[in-house]
């Protein structure tokens, strides 16, 4: 059973910053993908960025130069940093680990970029 636990989420107004950290206990292939999803009211969950265990990494064009997404093999734990928000990122942002066929998600946790 794989667990992933999120934490940082919060209010921030615009041009704020965030950041949000995911970590993934359990069984877990040493080779993997961890990630960021986000999920507006209405909307469908998007991509935001992803990383490989090698370290590559993988944005949304609308979060290139804004969002940095790194991790810490040893501690199974993924970040974000989110700089320049913008009041269209307000969203549940979802961690998400996946390796093999298998595709696991975080209980989600709230960011709200005000005005």
């Amino acid at each position: 059973q794989v667990q992933l636990v999120e934490s940082g989420g919060g209010l921030v107004q615009a041009g704020g910053s965030l950041g949000l950290s995911c970590a993934a206990s359990g069984s877990i292939r040493s080779i993997n993908t961890m990630g960021w999803f986000h999920q507006a009211p209405g909307k469908q969950r998007e991509l935001v960025a992803l990383i490989t265990s090698g370290g590559t990494t993988n944005y949304a064009d609308s979060m290139k130069g804004r969002f940095t997404i790194s991790r810490d093999n040893a501690k199974n734990t993924v970040y974000l940093q989110m700089n320049s928000l913008k009041v269209e990122d307000t969203a549940v942002y979802y961690c998400n680990l996946r390796f093999l066929v298998n595709n696991y998600w975080g209980q989600g946790t709230q960011v709200t970029v005000s005005s």
